[in-house]
């Protein structure tokens, strides 16, 4: 008879068993671990979330963190501060600036310290004295000093010294002959030596002629004459435009007139801008606004402007609303 090996199935839907080694029983054990590793950490934060809602919930204001006052003094006076005591402390004085009254009976009575008298470098400095001036004394004459002999010793040089004298009188003697020769300086009055000079050029030097006295100029002053100035009615000036103001007066006549001013006082500056004297009404009285017109650009009315200050007017850049 055929012998059958006999494996170990359930039937069709068994699985089988034969054929795991070593190295299957090893893959399953990894993976058990993983497993178990997995649970683990879940359980574990699992339980870590519900300890911290349950914290949450169960926490109240005695959890909020207080701060604790320190305890003791703050500072303490050391034993030994070290350092001077100022002077003159525990008078009678002292205590009457202090309090307002003199104290009552002591026991026993000291009289103050004498004042603390300035060091000698803290003493003002002395305007330093002059000191008056020594004249020399006047020194003997040279033929005394030279006769001069100490006493006890007899003069052994009048020899030498009448040689030296008589040397320099003949000097002198031959020096005033040179000077009677030429002391003969009588003035000769100076010759002017011209020479023409037979070469190319001009014989005479060309003077310019002079301005006659009786000559006349002629100097013609035009006088300026102010452009006539067009007076716009302020209700015509459309919005925006540039103005100056140049003050403000008590009736429209005023203003004309301090137009009229201004213009004969800059001239060709105010010349080419309108005049606008507006009626304004303002705190229950009534005012004339004088200002001007014919600005390109809000820069072109700051000159205007700063040009007139500077001459002691005022003037103020404005736009119309």
């Amino acid at each position: 008879m055929a012998d059958f090996e006999r494996t170990h199935y359930r039937g069709d839907y068994g699985h089988g068993t034969q054929g795991q080694g070593p190295e299957g029983a090893q893959s399953v054990s990894i993976a058990t671990l993983t497993n178990m590793a997995g649970a683990v950490v879940s359980i574990a934060l699992i339980a870590g979330i519900g300890v911290w809602g349950y914290k949450l919930m169960v926490r109240d204001v005695s959890g909020i963190p207080v701060v604790r006052a320190a305890e003791g003094e703050m500072r303490v006076r050391p034993e030994d501060p070290g350092g001077q005591l100022a002077r003159h402390q525990g008078l009678a004085v002292n205590e009457i600036a202090a309090r307002g009254s003199a104290s009552g009976p002591v026991d026993r009575v000291v009289l103050a310290p004498p004042a603390t008298q300035l060091a000698d470098e803290d003493q003002p400095i002395a305007a330093k004295r002059e000191e008056p001036v020594i004249q020399p004394k006047p020194l003997a004459p040279a033929h005394e000093s030279l006769i001069t002999t100490e006493a006890g010793v007899a003069p052994t040089t009048d020899r030498a010294q009448q040689s030296a004298i008589d040397a320099v009188v003949a000097e002198l003697a031959g020096d005033g002959a040179q000077i009677a020769a030429t002391s003969d300086l009588t003035p000769h009055p100076a010759v002017l030596l011209t020479q023409v000079i037979d070469a190319p050029g001009a014989r005479a030097s060309l003077r310019p002629r002079i301005r006659p006295a009786d000559i006349q100029q002629t100097v013609q002053r035009v006088a300026y004459t102010p452009e006539q100035s067009v007076e716009v009615a302020a209700a015509d000036i459309p919005s925006g435009t540039r103005l100056a103001q140049l003050g403000a007066f008590d009736s429209p006549e005023v203003a004309r007139a301090e137009w009229t001013r201004i213009q004969a006082k800059f001239g060709q500056m105010i010349d080419g801008k309108s005049r606008v004297v507006q009626e304004v009404q303002s705190g229950g009285r009534t005012f004339y606004r004088l200002r001007a017109m014919g600005f390109v650009s809000l820069s072109d009315t700051r000159r205007f402007c700063s040009a007139i200050k500077a001459e002691g007017v005022d003037c103020i850049p404005v736009q119309v609303k």
